[in-house]
């Protein structure tokens, strides 16, 4: 006689008097995710939350929520996602180690203004890989922080005075659009390729600071042409949207290192505006310094995408699209 499958189990989990707002998220978002994730309900009871489902499911979420609620303990204090990222971590590596992935990885940027944290498993591989490698590749759709990440990693290199300067590039093509067909100057031509690092570095620092900073010459901000012909030594170098490279500048960028310098180099292959016949500086590199030392990739997913949650879906709508032939793509039509 077959043995019968457990039936429904159901944990009670005794609540602290301070944090479970932060816990529970706004209008118990929080635990509306961890039952949708782990297919169990959640109810309060007084001061206790209430699991109820499948016994193995119900055991993951008493382990999530008693891993929390130690972080709490710790000092920790939960923030808008961070309960959503733990749910997620446990889900890919239930081993994983809440503590020593919240308490350890947080950067500091601005001199303690504000803290960034890893929010996935392949951000915070990311961080150690930057920390560790000479030059690092962050590979992903938009919204991952691969930018982000890497903007938080030099202002604190730069404030803790591990190199001397932050070099900020990208490669001036959008769409198919030519800077000499935008009015202004060289410097007004550019801006607008370049804004999305300026808005990454304010986001870390002051931005008096920042200017000052700017204005020195200590965090330069410069299309990719300016790196012609350059050494950078001692500087903290981050290539955006390098998507758009073309192999020579590519070829050009990663030689471009000097004595005691660190790059990191980020782009997504699924957004390439170079015009059509072009070949990606990125793709090619990833076949051409894919085995060189001291060169690490880090690719990242819809999973690590940390914008709205509709944006990871689109992501992963967008790669089920890719992966269909022509053909079928072809033959789609709206409803």
């Amino acid at each position: 006689m077959d043995a019968k499958a457990p039936g429904p189990a159901t944990r009670t989990i005794s609540l602290p008097d301070e944090g479970v707002e932060a816990l529970f998220g706004a209008y118990d978002e929080n635990l509306r995710f961890i039952e949708s994730l782990a297919n169990v309900r959640l109810s309060t009871h007084g001061p206790d939350l209430v699991v109820s489902g499948d016994p193995l499911a119900v055991a993951r979420v008493e382990h999530l929520v008693g891993r929390l609620l130690a972080l709490q303990k710790d000092g920790y204090r939960l923030t808008n996602g961070d309960v959503k990222t733990a749910a997620d971590l446990l889900a890919q590596d239930p081993s994983a180690d809440l503590r020593d992935f919240f308490l350890k990885s947080a950067l500091r940027p601005g001199g303690g203004r504000r803290t960034v944290n890893a929010r996935s498993l392949n951000q915070r591989r990311y961080i150690e890989a930057i920390d560790r490698a000479d030059i690092v590749f962050g590979i992903g759709p938009a919204g991952t922080g691969k930018t982000y990440l890497a903007m938080a990693q030099a202002v604190s290199y730069l404030l803790a005075k591990r190199v001397s300067r932050i070099v900020l590039a990208r490669p001036a093509v959008e769409a198919g659009e030519k800077l000499g067909f935008l009015p202004g100057d060289l410097q007004e031509k550019v801006n607008p390729y370049l804004r999305p690092l300026y808005d990454a570095l304010y986001d870390m620092m002051d931005g008096e600071r920042a200017d000052r900073l700017i204005e020195r010459g200590t965090i330069e901000i410069a299309p990719l042409a300016f790196m012609r012909g350059r050494t950078l030594g001692d500087a903290f170098v981050i290539l955006d949207e390098a998507q758009n490279t073309s192999s020579e500048q590519m070829k050009m960028f990663l030689t471009r290192l000097g004595l005691g310098s660190k790059a990191v180099v980020t782009g997504d292959i699924t957004q390439i505006d170079l015009p059509a016949g072009r070949t990606s500086g990125l793709i090619e590199a990833i076949g051409v310094v894919g085995g060189v030392e001291g060169v690490e990739f880090v690719s990242f997913d819809e999973r690590d995408v940390v914008r709205h949650k509709v944006v990871q879906l689109i992501v992963r709508a967008y790669e089920a699209y890719s992966s269909r032939g022509p053909g079928a793509r072809g033959q789609e039509s709206p409803a």
